[in-house]
C-alpha cells in the first residue's frame, strides 16, 4: 500500500484542489484501510460474544480476540498471555499506576514513594498525584535535560528503599525524544521497584522487545499505530498480576485485571495494526526520516531558522541510541507565535502542544521541563510526519509555513 492509498486522501497529479495536509500523527493517525478491512467482519455478520463459550458465534470471536492477541505480543516481544486489552493508554496507564499503589495498601505494603518524570503523558502525572491525595503515596517527578531526556542517573539518585513504582515513557507525545527505558528499568529493579512505561508513541516506532527491556507493566494504544480509537492494551509480565489492583469490578476476564465483554472488532483491529507496525515499521521508520529532514531543510532555505525542542533526530542510520523518532518535529520558529501560524493555515493539521492538553491556555509544561525561554515555548509547534504524509505535503506545508510565518498580524 502506499501513501496514496490512506482514506480521503487526493493524489498529487489531480487538477482538484489541494486536500488540507494532516501533520498531527502524534494526536492520532489515520485508520489503514487493511485495519477497517480486518475488522468488518466483526463488525457485521461475526458479532458473536468472545466470552461465550457454547458455540460457534462465540468460538469465532474468541479465536479472532487470540489472533490479536498474539498479534500484539509478537509487535513487543511478548508473550500472548501477557496481553490486556483495555480501551487505551489512558486507562492502561491508570491500571498500572493505581492498579499496583492500590494493590499495595491492600496488602499492607509500607512501600509509598511513586517515581515519574516530568514530562510523562498527563494521565500518568495525575494518576500518581490521585494516590498521592487519596492515599498518602510521596511523588518524586524527575525533570529531564535540556534535550528532553531523562537520564537513569536522575532516576537511581532520587529511588528509596520505599520506592515502589517508576513510570518513565518510552517516547514523549510532544517532543518525540527517546528515552533510556532499559538502563532505567534495571536501576529500579535493583532497589526492588517495578517498572511500568507508557509506549503509546513508540510502537511501530522504535523496536520494542520486552525479552530485553526488563519492565514490568508498557501500556499501548491503538489509534497511534493506524488502528481503532477505543482499544489499547497493557503489557504485565507474567508473576506481577497479585501486584495489581483491578479498576473494575465485575467478571474475570484479562487475566482477572479488566473486566467487561471485549470489543472484538476493537482488539482485531489494533491487532492487525500491530501486525502492520511489526512488518512495515523499520521501512516506514526510514521513509519518514528523509520526511523529516526534508521539511527542516526546506524551512531553513526559507529562511526561517528552526529551533529543534529537544534532541535532534540524528539522521535514518544513526548508530546506538537514537534521540528522537522522526516522526515528531516540535520546532520553535523565532519571532513568531505558535497560535498564530495554527489559525493562519487552517489546512495543516498540527498543534502547539498534547492534543490532550490543547484546550489549555497554559503553555506546554513539557517544553517548560526543558526549561525554554518564554518567547521559544510560545513559538513551539509539533508537527507529526505520519504513514500516509508525502514528499508533496511536506513541500506545501513549507510554503505554507513560510508564508504564515513572513506575516505580521
Amino acid at each position: 500500500m502506499t501513501a496514496m492509498e490512506a482514506p480521503g486522501r487526493m493524489s498529487d497529479d489531480t487538477d482538484c484542489p489541494a486536500a488540507p495536509i494532516y501533520l498531527d500523527n502524534q494526536a492520532t493517525t489515520p485508520m489503514d484501510p487493511r485495519v477497517l478491512e480486518a475488522m468488518m467482519p466483526y463488525l457485521t455478520t461475526q458479532f458473536g460474544n468472545p466470552h461465550s463459550a457454547t458455540h460457534r458465534w462465540g468460538w469465532d470471536a474468541d479465536a479472532a480476540v487470540v489472533k490479536a492477541r498474539r498479534q500484539v505480543a509478537t509487535l513487543i516481544g511478548a508473550d500472548q498471555g501477557e496481553i490486556v486489552f483495555t480501551s487505551g493508554a489512558t486507562e492502561s496507564n491508570n491500571l498500572a499506576i493505581k492498579g499496583v499503589a492500590l494493590a499495595a495498601v491492600a496488602a499492607g505494603d509500607p512501600r509509598r514513594h511513586l517515581v515519574v518524570s516530568a514530562i510523562e503523558h498527563r494521565c500518568v502525572l495525575a494518576a500518581a498525584e490521585r494516590m498521592a491525595a487519596a492515599h498518602g503515596f510521596e511523588v518524586t517527578v524527575v525533570p529531564p535535560g535540556p534535550d528532553g531526556i531523562v537520564r537513569a542517573d536522575a532516576v537511581a539518585a532520587v529511588l528509596r528503599d520505599d520506592t515502589l513504582l517508576v513510570s518513565v515513557m518510552a517516547v514523549n507525545n510532544e517532543i518525540g525524544t527517546v528515552q533510556p527505558v532499559a538502563e532505567i528499568a534495571a536501576r529500579a529493579h535493583d532497589r526492588g521497584a517495578l517498572v511500568h512505561t507508557d509506549a503509546a508513541q513508540a510502537a511501530g516506532r522504535i523496536p520494542l522487545d520486552l525479552r530485553r527491556v526488563p519492565v514490568d507493566m508498557l501500556s499501548l494504544s491503538g489509534h497511534k499505530i493506524y488502528g481503532p480509537k477505543g482499544v489499547g492494551a497493557l503489557f504485565v509480565r507474567r508473576g506481577i498480576e497479585d501486584r495489581i489492583q483491578p479498576l473494575f469490578d465485575g467478571g474475570r476476564q484479562e487475566r482477572g485485571l479488566r473486566a467487561g465483554t471485549l470489543p472484538t472488532p476493537l482488539v482485531v483491529g489494533l491487532g492487525e495494526a500491530a501486525r502492520l507496525a511489526r512488518q512495515e515499521g523499520p521501512e516506514e521508520t526510514q521513509r519518514i526520516g528523509r520526511l523529516h529532514l526534508r521539511l527542516l531543510a526546506g524551512l531553513s532555505a526559507a529562511g526561517l531558522t528552526p529551533e529543534i525542542n529537544g534532541a535532534a533526530f540524528t539522521g535514518t542510520d544513526a548508530p546506538g541510541h537514537t534521540p528522537r523518532v522522526p516522526h515528531n518535529l516540535n520546532l520553535s520558529i523565532p519571532g513568531t507565535e505558535a497560535d498564530r501560524i495554527i489559525r493562519a493555515l487552517p489546512d495543516i493539521a498540527m498543534s502547539a502542544g498534547s492534543a490532550c492538553s490543547s484546550a489549555a491556555v497554559e503553555p506546554s509544561y513539557v517544553l517548560r521541563a526543558l526549561k525554554l525561554a518564554d518567547a521559544r515555548v510560545t513559538a513551539a509547534l509539533r508537527l507529526g510526519l505520519g504513514r500516509f504524509t508525502t514528499e508533496a505535503e511536506v513541500d506545501r506545508a513549507v510554503a505554507m509555513l513560510a508564508k504564515a510565518a513572513g506575516a505580521r498580524s
